[in-house]
């Protein structure tokens, strides 16, 4: 008998493999499937069921592949008309060997929200554990802004599954959610991986809110954004996307054939550092740092376009790979051999963003000066502290909102480390702004120097 955790960063996504008598069962299998087959072979069982909590927005699953591969039935709930897969209720139990899985509904983050208890029959029919989906997380609960017209419903159908399904299930159960800190579904989970109901229940601060109306006004008053992409992902993992495996290696591409390419539409996406994109960038590209794909890309990449890679080394092209494929992106193309340099050595044209530093910050808020300091980090970095001359524009809202700049005027971008602030600056140059600057450092290297700040 086993349960293995499998975590897929970036997304910050959180799968399982359980097993028992030869047989295993998968819950909410990311797309990229190696790792189960693997797993599988090591552990000398046949992956029998797969299970999905809900209708996932965040990524695309990887239940269809895996079925494929392994012959499995999918199961996941009846509230949504999937194109695939057996639909489950409340109640139903499934065997895995000495272990049994009940199902309870468990709606709230979506109407199509499971959960599955684990039960070892060996020794009770009390569960053991329990995989909660995006209901429960450790340190937090589902999001639930999904369904603005019927806001309050939803937070108290959430409420209902946390406090009369979940939580009854025994203090000494373990929780085994579908995301971990840092996902966009939800925003105060903790850092740590494991927990159990009772421990959440004293120490989960949304669950100190045991008072139903309480709970849903903390809900409905929530904020939350919603990337572009959840519509393709929710799309995907109703009907299955287009592609079910993840894509092949991409070509390595030489310099003239990198630049027909973007000629001829393919989009460049940057994933160096910030430092070495504002140094020495290709003419409209779009800087994304590698480990910031998964959160960035969704907003400010079109699906109808094919991608072509720029990065640091040719081992971070399977990992920028396998970051966009997660989010859908099949259209990976090609990659820059031998990277920016053999650009340079090319003598085609390039392009430079200016860093500017904190303390020259510091003294254009106190000369007065006349730019534009845009500010892309999240509504609540801001509201905690800002300088003063600040304009803010959330980063994934930029492509909707970016006509409010003035083309004319000085734009220095600023995030809370300079990471976004290139992501941001590449994005204004792409689009045709010609003064565009970005603060390395940005608010870290701020308040280190004592920069002015007010909230």
């Amino acid at each position: 008998m086993f349960l293995e955790k499998i975590k897929s960063e970036g997304i910050a996504h959180l799968s399982y493999m359980l097993g028992s008598g030869g047989q295993a069962a998968v819950i909410d299998p990311r797309r990229d499937i190696d790792v189960y087959l693997q797993m599988a072979r090591e552990k000398g069982v046949n992956i029998t069921h797969i299970f999905e909590t809900h209708r996932n927005e965040d990524y695309v699953i990887g239940s269809l592949p895996l079925m494929d591969k392994t012959g499995s039935q999918i199961y996941h709930s009846g509230a949504t008309k999937f194109s695939y897969g057996q639909s489950v209720s409340e109640g139903n139990e499934f065997e895995i060997g000495d272990l049994k899985l009940k199902i309870l509904e468990t709606p709230g983050h979506t109407f199509d929200s499971i959960s599955i208890a684990v039960i070892d029959s060996n020794f009770s029919d009390d569960p053991v554990g329990v995989f909660t989906g995006d209901a429960l997380f450790i340190g937090d609960v589902g999001r639930t802004d999904f369904f603005p017209d019927r806001a309050e419903e939803v937070a108290g159908l959430l409420y209902e599954s946390i406090f009369n399904k979940l939580l009854p299930l025994g203090d000494d159960v373990i929780l085994y959610p579908a995301h971990g800190a840092g996902s966009v579904c939800g925003s105060g989970m903790a850092s740590r991986e494991f927990s159990t109901i009772g421990y959440e229940r004293k120490h989960n601060p949304v669950l100190q809110k045991t008072d139903k109306g309480e709970f849903v006004n903390y809900k409905v008053n929530e904020h939350h954004y919603q990337p572009p992409y959840f519509k393709k992902m929710e799309e995907y993992n109703q009907f299955g996307p287009p592609e079910k495996d993840m894509q092949k290696p991409v070509k390595r591409m030489n310099v003239s054939t990198f630049e027909k390419s973007q000629d001829s539409g393919m989009l460049v996406l940057d994933a160096r550092s910030p430092e070495a994109f504002a140094g020495c960038f290709i003419p409209g590209s779009l800087a994304i740092p590698l480990n910031m794909i998964p959160a960035y890309a969704g907003w400010l990449i079109p699906y109808d376009q094919p991608i072509g890679l720029v990065v640091e080394n040719k081992a971070d092209v399977g990992q920028a790979v396998r970051h966009l494929c997660r989010l859908g992106y099949d259209n990976v193309v090609g990659y820059l051999g031998q990277g920016i340099h053999q650009w340079e050595k090319s003598g085609l044209i390039y392009d430079m963003i200016p860093a500017v530093h904190a303390q020259e910050l510091k003294k254009r808020i106190e000369n007065q000066t006349d730019f534009t300091l845009l500010d892309v980090r999240t509504v609540s970095e801001f509201e905690k502290g800002h300088l003063p001359i600040a304009q803010h524009m959330y980063l994934g809202y930029l492509p909707r909102q970016i006509d409010q700049l003035d083309r004319n005027k000085l734009i220095t971008t600023f995030c809370g480390s300079g990471r976004r602030a290139i992501i941001a600056a590449s994005y204004l140059k792409m689009n045709g702004f010609r003064f565009v600057e970005d603060c390395l450092g940005s608010m870290a290297a701020c308040s280190k120097l004592g920069c002015p700040v007010t909230s």
